[in-house]
C-alpha cells in the first residue's frame, strides 16, 4: 500500500511508458461521499504555464512510480492533446456522472463509482 499526501503529489511529473512527458499534476479531485481520489488534474502543453490546458484524468488510469516521484499514464501525447480538457478559469462539474462517464470511457477505464 502506498499513501501520499496531496501536497507531495502536486507538481509530480506524468510520463507515458515511452518516457514522453505528459505534463504534471496540478490538483487532485476527491469524491467526499466515497472518500476516493476521483481525478488527477493534469496540466499539459503550452510554454511556461501559458497556453496550457487542464485535463481530468481518472486516477485509476495512472500508476504511481514512487521511486521516481512521478506517475505513469499509458497514453500517447496525441491522445492527450485530443482529450476533453478545460481552461484554468472554467472547470467542469466533477460531480456530473454523465461527464465523468465520458472521461472514463475516453481513457478506457471503468468509472470508480461502478
Amino acid at each position: 500500500m502506498t499513501i501520499l499526501s496531496s501536497s507531495s503529489i502536486s507538481g509530480d511529473k506524468v510520463v507515458n511508458r515511452n518516457g514522453d512527458s505528459l505534463g504534471d499534476i496540478k490538483d487532485l479531485m476527491i469524491d467526499l461521499d466515497s472518500g476516493r481520489v476521483a481525478y488527477a488534474v493534469l496540466e499539459f502543453g503550452g510554454f511556461l504555464g501559458m497556453g496550457s490546458k487542464l485535463f481530468a484524468v481518472p486516477l485509476s488510469a495512472m500508476q504511481v512510480d514512487t521511486p521516481n516521484h512521478q506517475f505513469i499514464f499509458d497514453q500517447s501525447k496525441e491522445k492527450l492533446e485530443n482529450a476533453p480538457g478545460f481552461d484554468k478559469d472554467q472547470w467542469p462539474d466533477f460531480a456530473d456522472r454523465a461527464w465523468g462517464s465520458e472521461i472514463h470511457a475516453y481513457y478506457g477505464v471503468t468509472p470508480y463509482w461502478n
